[in-house]
């Protein structure tokens, strides 16, 4: 015999005025290898079918099921009920627009940063449909994939203080995709266009440091790591015609920033 879960979701219709938010309680019977999707899995079916989150790969691939988990953004289909207590309080996540009990709107959110950082390749070169893809060594490619695994899940989102605070701020998973673009050869914009983009209030100078991002991303990745290398060198780029040019050499080159290709 498994342990007795007992699990509180939180149940809001934003789209029916007559609804008010509340904890509703289930209670069902732990099984080996259980994840939290399973669980909810469950409750849908044998209690519950009107409870409202989001699944598709359950694969930990798609980010679709993430929601607030005792307190912590993460992926419902990644997380093992052993490793949580019994008493298991579900929220959605902040920041993006409410659906509807743990079901959020991260799509619309990741579409519009995704213009604002015009998160594509920006080239001169003419596209060529009969052309061999653009060569390039293994080293670079592994470090291009390292950054763009994301799985845009909104946990980095909903962890962020300043995103909590702001609505304008885009977060460390915006920052992390413009890392991306400034180590890709296919991509022509150079510092100043990414100073335009992100070296604001907004993007890299309004992060506050507080790591929530990174501690709760279910894939790794070097937020932090990113988000300084580019804070640093737009920082750098932005004053490069106020400090003198030997300064301006040894900082630089103090600087762990990747440069391109």
């Amino acid at each position: 015999m498994g342990r007795k879960l007992h699990i509180e979701a939180l149940r809001y219709n934003p789209l029916d005025p007559s609804s008010k938010p509340y904890m509703q309680s289930y209670h069902l019977e732990e099984h080996p290898s259980m994840t939290l999707f399973v669980a909810l899995m469950q409750i849908r079916e044998t209690q519950d079918p009107t409870l409202q989150f989001d699944f598709c790969c359950r694969a930990g691939i798609c980010g679709s099921c993430g929601m607030v988990i005792n307190g912590r953004p993460g992926l419902a289909c990644s997380t093992q009920t052993t490793s949580l207590p019994e008493h298991i309080t579900l929220h959605p996540l902040p920041v993006f627009k409410l659906i509807g009990d743990l079901s959020v709107d991260t799509g619309t959110w990741f579409r519009d940063v995704g213009k604002r950082i015009e998160a594509w390749v920006h080239t001169n070169t003419p596209f060529d449909e009969n052309a061999q893809e653009t060569r390039m060594a293994n080293a670079l490619a592994t470090e291009i994939f390292e950054l763009d695994r994301c799985i845009e899940c909104g946990c980095c989102v909903a962890a962020c203080g300043t995103a909590r605070m702001r609505e304008d701020f885009l977060g460390a998973t915006s920052i992390n995709r413009m890392a991306r673009f400034h180590i890709d050869p296919r991509d022509n914009r150079g510092k100043q266009d990414f100073y335009d983009l992100i070296g604001n209030n907004d993007g890299v100078f309004g992060c506050m440091g507080l790591l929530g991002c990174e501690d709760v991303c279910p894939k790794s990745l070097p937020l932090q790591d990113q988000l300084g290398i580019m804070r640093r060198m737009l920082a750098l780029h932005s004053v490069k015609n106020i400090i003198p040019q030997s300064l301006r050499g040894r900082l630089e080159k103090k600087c762990c920033c990747h440069e391109k290709h």
